[in-house]
């Protein structure tokens, strides 16, 4: 008779933040036992189902929405909470044939089902929560959780017994040499500066159109530097004037050589290759900032009423390893005040080196080998 198998079950989706740290600890999983199988409950966003598929694991999408005070959405999340409940259900019910199950809740209005669903089925459920303001999801399924893991600082009352860790990042998230390696293995000048700018997976649309505009007025402060630009999806961060072709075209006009795609997988070679870098501030590019010591200027989402995103970078910045500036939305405003602070790291190579000592001194990002070390506990 075959031995049983701990089957883990990650919930979470909607965007790679929420999907990359569980694929990390999915490989220290892997990297611990033999005798572990993943599977992921995802969103039905298209993006949920891409960057799963690239990686190659099992997933099942469940038609999860978010909790929202206006009637409308509010009345179409009660709607579908019992079927989507059920169908996480369905998903624990069916790998318990194979093993005991572990659920890990990664965040997100997925993750909530599925705690519900676990509940239900009394199985073990362990939260990852990855944002320094934990949302409405994680706070209800902390409540229900066997353990809680946070790679972020929660600001205020009630966090005192969430275990903190460091950052989780995936394999392909760190780089695998040096500055000079990773960009020979991109086909770019080894010797040559590079500026990394990055909106994560869905893309930043005003850091898009920031980066072109300073292309069109200063394309000289560009000289003897070359760029990765991950410019998010045509329907996400890209569109329009400020879709991959559309950046690219700005780059050659301008003289500067430069990779431009709507995502990178393999982003710990884009990271290792970078002297600086631009970027959103999501759990996910935070920590791979980290991870990677890289200099960064942060421009954090700038539509979240709690401001999650600023205070996900916080700890770098309070470091001296990033700097966090408003972003403005407007093309122009951005480029006087975060192209300005972009530029001037760009020009002192020196700030940049302190800057870079400063984050290798927060720490290995280990937060994935912790978090699969208690799952593997719970067998």
């Amino acid at each position: 008779m075959n031995a049983k198998r701990l089957q883990v079950i990650f919930a979470g989706g909607g965007t790679g933040g929420h999907l990359y740290p569980a694929i990390a600890i999915s490989e220290q999983l892997g990297d611990r036992s033999d005798s572990v199988d993943s599977h992921f409950v995802c969103s039905t966003r298209p993006l949920d189902a891409k960057l799963l598929t690239d990686e190659g694991v099992a997933f099942t999408s469940v038609p999860a929405r978010p909790f929202a005070l206006s009637p409308l959405r509010l009345a179409e999340f009660v709607r579908t909470w019992p079927s989507v409940v059920r169908a996480c259900r369905r998903v624990i019910e069916s790998l318990r044939e194979r093993g005991p199950v572990v659920v890990v809740a990664m965040g997100g209005f997925v993750s909530a089902p599925a705690a519900a669903a676990a509940r239900k089925a009394r199985v073990r459920l362990i939260l990852v929560n990855l944002d320094a303001t934990p949302g409405k999801a994680n706070r209800w399924v902390a409540k229900r959780s066997d353990r809680v893991f946070t790679a972020a600082e929660p600001e205020g009352r009630g966090y005192a017994a969430w275990e903190r860790v460091r950052p989780i990042v995936r394999w392909a998230a760190i780089a695998d040499g040096d500055r000079p390696f990773c960009r020979r293995e991109l086909e770019l000048d080894p010797d040559k500066p590079l500026l990394l700018v990055t909106g994560a997976s869905q893309g930043a649309r005003s850091i898009n159109a920031m980066m072109v505009r300073m292309l069109q007025t200063q394309p000289s402060r560009f000289m003897g530097w070359q760029v990765i630009h991950q410019c998010g999806p045509a329907t996400l961060g890209g569109g329009g004037e400020f879709d991959e072709h559309a950046i690219a075209t700005a780059y050659e006009k301008a003289g500067v050589p430069a990779i431009v795609q709507p995502l990178f997988r393999e982003m710990g070679r884009v990271w290792g290759a970078a002297d600086v870098a631009i970027s959103r501030c999501g759990a996910g590019s935070v920590a791979e900032a980290w991870a990677n010591r890289v200099p960064s200027v942060f421009l954090p989402y700038p539509y979240h009423k709690d401001e999650h995103q600023r205070k996900n970078a916080i700890p770098l910045e309070r470091a001296g390893g990033a700097v966090i500036v408003k972003d403005h939305v407007d093309a122009a405003a951005n480029e006087a005040d975060a192209g300005s602070v972009l530029l001037g790291l760009m020009d002192e190579p020196e700030k940049r080196e302190a800057m870079t000592r400063r984050l290798r001194e927060l720490g290995p990002p280990d937060g994935a080998g912790i978090v699969a070390d208690a799952i593997l506990g719970m067998k």
